[in-house]
C-alpha cells in the first residue's frame, strides 16, 4: 500500500479515537454527575452502591475492564435480560466495550471531582436561591452548576486528556483506532518512526486544542465573578 494510503488509514483511526474518547467521556460525566448528586447526602444504600462501584472501577485497570466487557459483556447482558423474561442476544463490539470501559472507570474519578466542586460552592448560594424562591431545578441549572463547572473545570480538562490517551490501550481488544493503524503501517513499511510520529502529533494536537477550548470555557464561567482579595492579616493579633 502506498504511503498516502497508510496516512489515510491513520486519519480514519484518528476519527475513531476521537469518537471513542468523546462518547466515553460523556458517559463518565453522566455517571460521575449522578453519583456526585446522589452521594451529597448520606444514605446507606447509595453509599454502599457508590463504595462498591468506586472500589471495583478504580482498583481495576481500564484495559482489563475493556477485556471483561468485550469477552464477557454479551453473556452478562443476556443473563440480566433473561431474568426479565427477554431472550435477547447482544453482541459487544470492540467500540462498545471501549466506550463502556473508559466511561465506567473514569466516571468514578469524575464523581469525586464533581462532588468536591459542589461542596466548595459557598453555602450562601444555596440559601440565596431558597430566599428568592427559585425552583430547585432552575437553581441547580442556572446558579449552582455554572459555579461547579468553574471549580471543576481544571480537573475535568485533565480527566479528558487522560481518557483520550487511554484510548491507545483499546487497540488490544481489536479496535482499529489510530495506534492500531500506526502499528500496522510501521510493520508493513518498516518505518515506525514516521507513523508513530504522526500518532504523537495527533495526540499533541488534541491536547493543545483541549487547553485552548478549556481556556475559553474558563473565561465564560468567570463572567461576573470577582474573587475577593484579602489585604493584610486575616485576623488581628
Amino acid at each position: 500500500m502506498p504511503l498516502m494510503g497508510f496516512v489515510q488509514q491513520i486519519g480514519t483511526g484518528a476519527l475513531v479515537t476521537i469518537q471513542v474518547a468523546v462518547l466515553a467521556y460523556l458517559l463518565a460525566l453522566l455517571i460521575g454527575t449522578l453519583f456526585a448528586l446522589a452521594t451529597l447526602k448520606r444514605r446507606l444504600v447509595v453509599n454502599i452502591a457508590w463504595q462498591t462501584y468506586a472500589s471495583i472501577f478504580t482498583g481495576v485497570p481500564s484495559l482489563l475492564v475493556a477485556f471483561l466487557f468485550y469477552y464477557a459483556g454479551s453473556g452478562i447482558i443476556s443473563s440480566v435480560l433473561s431474568l426479565a423474561g427477554l431472550n435477547v442476544t447482544i453482541d459487544i463490539s470492540p467500540f462498545m466495550a471501549a466506550v463502556a470501559a473508559l466511561g465506567m472507570v473514569y466516571g468514578a474519578y469524575l464523581a469525586d471531582l464533581i462532588r468536591s466542586a459542589i461542596q466548595n460552592v459557598p453555602p450562601g448560594q444555596f440559601e440565596a436561591t431558597k430566599v428568592l424562591l427559585i425552583p430547585r431545578p432552575a437553581a441547580w441549572v442556572l446558579v449552582i452548576l455554572p459555579q461547579v463547572l468553574r471549580l471543576a473545570l481544571p480537573g475535568m480538562t485533565n480527566m479528558w486528556i487522560v481518557v483520550l490517551k487511554d484510548t491507545a490501550l483499546i487497540s488490544l481488544i481489536g479496535l482499529k483506532e489510530i495506534m492500531a493503524y500506526a502499528k500496522l503501517a510501521s510493520g508493513v513499511t518498516k518505518e515506525p518512526f514516521i507513523y508513530y510520529l504522526l500518532a504523537s502529533a495527533f495526540f499533541l494536537g488534541m491536547t493543545a486544542l483541549t487547553y485552548f477550548v478549556s481556556q475559553r470555557i474558563e473565561q465564560w464561567t468567570r463572567r461576573g465573578y470577582r474573587p475577593v482579595a484579602v489585604k493584610g492579616p486575616a485576623h488581628a493579633l
